[in-house]
């Protein structure tokens, strides 16, 4: 039998340029974090053109749209829509902190290993030394507020533990 945990990971494998996946809920899996968050359309698509984070300014009118589709997606009980939502959140936060604790958006020296393209972490690279930006910081703390209101969401919590015992 397979790993349970197995089943629950994203599956990069499916096709996402052409999958829709409120068409197909069935393939959908959670993951782990932001995983998949550039790939699940509609939601992607629905969701990206809000997302901004530069200024303090900037963030707080991009977390207060992304958290309004996600009360959308609720109020239509998607779960998909809002665990996306979430996500997007969740890389405002992750985005603009490194952003703060490194200006190029770089946060490891060399270039990603090919075989490596799309996934996170270092593999086998150096960090490059931390440099704080109280801008990008303030945008960070903007967004995780708003994700934590997103994944602390009670009806968020009850549909996500359905949609997993459903669906693996």
């Amino acid at each position: 039998m397979a790993n349970a945990n197995a089943d629950k990971a994203f599956n990069y494998n499916l096709d996402y340029r052409s999958l829709n996946l409120r068409e197909h809920p069935e393939l959908y899996r959670v993951g782990k974090g932001e995983q998949g968050v550039l790939l699940v359309e509609p939601y992607k698509s629905e969701i990206l053109p809000y997302w901004k984070f530069k200024t303090p300014e900037i963030a707080r009118e991009s977390s207060e749209k992304i958290y309004e589709l996600f009360l959308s997606y609720k109020g239509n009980g998607d779960f998909i829509g809002m665990d996306m939502a979430r996500k997007f959140l969740q890389m405002g936060y992750t985005r603009s902190r490194r952003y703060a604790n490194h200006r190029t958006g770089q946060k490891y020296d060399g270039p990603v290993p090919a075989d490596q393209k799309g996934r996170s972490g270092a593999h086998g690279r150096d960090q490059l030394p931390r440099d704080e930006d109280p801008v990008k910081a303030e945008s960070a703390r903007i967004f995780y507020g708003k994700y934590l209101q997103a994944r602390e969401d009670a009806d968020y919590k009850r549909m996500k533990k359905e949609w997993q015992e459903k669906y693996g």
